[in-house]
């Protein structure tokens, strides 16, 4: 089963980061987690980390019950090179790389559509809120995992500004990739997770609301440590 983490604590305040794929959220959590000293959930990851293991298995990315039957037998893993850079394992496996790849991301982007995958999901990702405090990014962290979170953020930027930055994030990697086609499959993802039938992808209704198309890491980052300022 995909590794659980520490006991959790359900008084511990909860920071919840949503957004479209390339908005640049796992980036603004990571960030934010770290400036603040709390835990930090890539909800993404651990979708990304079924889809890898359906793929190496030949599970259909339309097979329901065969995906959560796989959610619940296989091992993985979170944690932090001595670098400082974050790695992932599947079944002992370092899987880290594999994870970004576009085959890995839009296959988590279909299998994240099925009801049944995410309700085995659900739960993995609530043992993650503990003190002192949790940042969790994703799709639906403010509307369904945690809503009852401290400040929910919807993050957001135009599809041509989230392709280019994927289409440098691959690039500078050593991928060869065509920003046309980066773009097609940015629209294509923002489609299903938005008109999927559970848990879609939206901002919750008590959201702060934030495009950060044209902004610098640090300039959103301090957008959103002023907004926390006026709830504490």
């Amino acid at each position: 089963m995909i590794s659980k983490a520490p006991t959790p604590d359900d008084r511990a305040p909860v920071i919840t980061i949503d957004g479209p794929s390339g908005s640049g959220k796992g980036t603004i959590s990571r960030r934010l987690a770290g400036t603040l000293g709390w835990h930090y959930l890539d909800s993404g990851a651990l979708y990304r980390l079924l889809a890898c293991a359906a793929l190496r298995d030949g599970i259909a990315l339309d097979d329901a019950s065969g995906l959560a039957a796989l959610a619940e037998r296989i091992n993985g893993d979170f944690g932090v090179s001595p670098s400082g850079t974050e790695c992932v394992w599947l079944d002992e496996e370092d899987v880290t790389a594999r994870l970004r790849t576009e085959e890995c991301g839009n296959a988590a982007s279909k299998l994240a559509t099925l009801p049944e995958v995410r309700a085995a999901l659900l739960a993995w990702q609530r043992r993650h809120r503990r003190t002192p405090g949790l940042v969790a990014d994703g799709r639906d962290m403010g509307t369904v995992v945690f809503p009852d979170a401290l400040l929910k953020i919807f993050l957001t930027a135009s599809p041509e500004e989230r392709a280019r930055r994927r289409y440098n994030q691959l690039k500078d990697n050593g991928n060869k990739v065509i920003l046309d086609e980066i773009l097609e499959d940015t629209r294509a993802r923002d489609l299903r997770d938005r008109t999927r039938k559970t848990a879609p992808l939206e901002p919750a209704k008590d959201a702060f609301m934030l495009d950060n198309g044209g902004q610098e890491v640090a300039e959103t980052l301090a957008i959103i440590l002023q907004r926390l300022q006026t709830i504490g």
